[in-house]
This record gives C-alpha cells, structure tokens and sequence, in this order.
C-alpha cells in the first residue's frame, strides 16, 4: 500500500495539535503514525541550565530535522522507527523512545515542518491551521505555565524575544506551502471532517 504523508503546521497555540489529534480520531488510531516535530529537539543537556534557557528554540536550526527526515523515510517505506522523547523542563532528550509503526497515513505536526523543503518534499498533503495571534499568545501562556512549569514573565519575555520574531520569519511565510488552510484550529469542525474524508478515501484508494 501506499504511504499517504501528511503535514499539519501552524504558529505557536494555533490548534494545530488539536487539529491533528481530531484527524487522528476520524481516520483511525490503528490507520496513522503520528509524528510530532517537537519530539526532534535538539539535545542540549550538555548546557548549564542558564544558557538552555538563552537558547532560540523557535529557529529551525533548534530542531533536528535530518533525523526527523530519516525517520519519514523509513515508515514510508514500511519500516518502524524509534522516535526522541523530548523533556521541556530541561531541554534534553530523555532515554526513553517512543515507538512507531508504519501505518498508510503518516502525519507529521509541528510548527517549522513547512519551513524546510526536504520535509515538504515528503509530503503528500499540507495543512496549515490559522489562528490570530492574541489568540496563540494566551494559548501559549497557559500551555507554558500549566505544562512546563515556567513563570508567565519568561513565557512572555521568549515570546517577544525569539518567538514572535521567528514566526514572522519562518511559520508564518511557510503557509504559502499549504494546500489546505484551516482558520480557527481544533474549533473548525467542518474544515477537519472534510480533510478527514479525503483521508480516509485515499487510503481506500491505495488499497487498489
């Protein structure tokens, strides 16, 4: 059978988790290999936690996407994968991996995947979901503190610093790339089931 790779970006808090989560429960846990670009931090464990936390972690460069790519490659061609274990608290990868099977969808989620067109070259169908940026900042403000036990003055002090300068720079340009863009994220309930559909038929369509 084969592969159907599809990618789902958007800015930081834009739903784009959500969004990918909701295709997942359509299309069928058991029918998607779920890849999250976040998992593809790079390790910085070697860093005094001071100079972690000075780090541009919204540049492309922050992630590792020869591995991510790697990793594409072999579940397209019907191969599992050992995927990275990323702790945000501490920036370093964990020793744990999270394993992968290769299913007839792959769906890869991350802010930059658009940015990098080895990555786009890989896929099949581009998703990009659209959110206002008020919206996306407080999103990310709860996420942060709630999840990943930072203060809201450091939440906002990377915002200004690295985080809305780099999506100005690389997410928000990448959305040219899409052939799909879906405004107000996981509440789009029409735009997802419509993606959804057109998943679920190419894959009856690879059967053949």
């Amino acid at each position: 059978m084969k592969t159907i790779t599809m990618g789902v970006a958007g800015g930081t808090g834009s739903g784009k988790t959500t969004v990918a989560r909701r295709i997942l429960e359509r299309v069928g846990f058991d029918r998607v290999a779920y890849v999250p670009h976040d998992a593809y931090y790079r390790d910085v464990s070697d860093l005094p936690p001071a100079e972690r936390g000075q780090l541009n972690f919204d540049h492309p460069d922050s992630l590792d996407n020869d591995l991510l790519i790697v990793h594409l490659q072999e579940l397209q061609a019907g191969r599992a994968v050992e995927i990275p274990v990323y702790d945000f608290k501490t920036h370093s990868r964990v020793a744990e991996t999270r394993h992968v099977d290769p299913q007839p969808v792959i769906l890869v989620e991350g802010i930059l995947i658009f940015a990098d067109k080895r990555l786009r070259d890989l896929m099949n169908v581009k998703i990009f979901v659209d959110t206002d940026a008020d919206i996306r900042l407080i999103r990310r403000l709860q996420r942060d503190i709630s999840e990943r036990g930072r203060s809201a003055e450091s939440v906002i002090n990377q915002y200004l610093r690295t985080v809305r300068p780099m999506h100005l720079e690389f997410a928000e340009p990448s959305k040219r790339y899409a052939d799909v863009i879906i405004p107000e994220g996981g509440f789009n309930e029409v735009a997802i089931e419509m993606v959804a559909a057109r998943l679920r038929a190419l894959i009856e369509e690879a059967k053949e």
